[in-house]
């Protein structure tokens, strides 16, 4: 039986004078800017369980795809062993799904929720509770020439290229703070998406916020397992209409949580997925 749910999901709101949205991550004792300029505003959003549906739902017509495949890594507490042991085992799967013919992951994040903790902390991430999309096409372009050669970065350029995570539960069911995804079809693309840039100590890149629309239809998987994962498109190079771009999405508190539920831990990998 489904187990739908509704959620205050906070939605992005730009900042009133007109400036440039930004975030600063991971500040330092020389930073001066405030952590970011921009507010957020919660609204009540009905958020259906797909549990039992998810063949309804892809990257080319929804923006994700639910799926099931236990990993053979399964501690997620060593960077190093992450990368030697799941990397290469997560690009199989995605290679598996969407036919790619080449994949980079440039990066993985393990979070674990840690009620009354700051979220500053790099080693110590925390479920997001923003409504987003990790990449704009320009951060996603940039994403490319930061994690590739020079001499590789103008060809892939050239062929069809998605951004695109992989997330999953680990240790426990993910019934504490899951994830929602929002169906791309259901997205005004021009006009709920806000460009803002993510200010890091080495570089910048830039994500979008995302406007508050009633039209958005929201889905999760209720209590996802470690044996199931979720593939989450931020970025698509073909942009006529005939897929999904992206799917905007956001860690939120189900007030359906049992008392005493284990505090979620997921990790997600991101890639850059290349097709001939």
């Amino acid at each position: 039986m489904a187990s739908d749910t509704i959620s205050a999901l906070n939605y992005f709101i730009a900042p009133l004078d007109g400036s440039r949205p930004y975030s600063v991550l991971y500040p330092d004792s020389t930073t001066t800017k405030p952590p970011h300029n921009w507010t957020q505003e919660p609204r009540d959003m009905q958020i259906e369980d797909a549990r039992g549906k998810e063949e309804l739902y892809n990257l080319d017509n929804a923006g994700f795809h639910y799926g099931r495949e236990a990993a053979k890594h399964a501690s997620f507490l060593n960077d190093d062993e992450i990368q030697c042991e799941y990397y290469p085992e997560s690009i199989d799967l995605i290679k598996r799904i969407t036919g790619a013919t080449s994949i980079v992951i440039f990066g993985h994040v393990v979070r674990r929720r840690r009620p009354g903790e700051a979220h500053d902390d790099p080693q110590k991430h925390q479920p997001v509770s923003a409504v987003h999309v990790d990449q704009t096409p320009a951060g996603a372009i940039a994403d490319v020439h930061r994690h590739l050669p020079p001499t590789e970065a103008p060809a892939l350029l050239r062929g069809r290229f998605q951004t695109i995570n992989l997330w999953r539960p680990i240790s426990h069911a993910a019934i504490d703070w899951p994830l929602a995804l929002c169906d791309f079809r259901s997205v005004d693309f021009e006009k709920d998406l806000v460009p803002f840039a993510l200010l890091y100590p080495d570089h910048e890149n830039e994500s979008f916020g995302v406007k508050y629309n009633p039209n958005h239809q929201w889905r999760y998987m209720r209590a996802m397992t470690p044996e199931e994962f979720v593939l989450i498109k931020c970025f698509d190079s073909i942009q006529d209409g005939s897929v999904a771009r992206l799917s905007p999405h956001t860690g939120f508190q189900d007030p359906n949580t049992p008392e005493g539920t284990p505090l979620r831990e997921s990790i997600e990998l991101r890639a850059l997925v290349f097709y001939d």
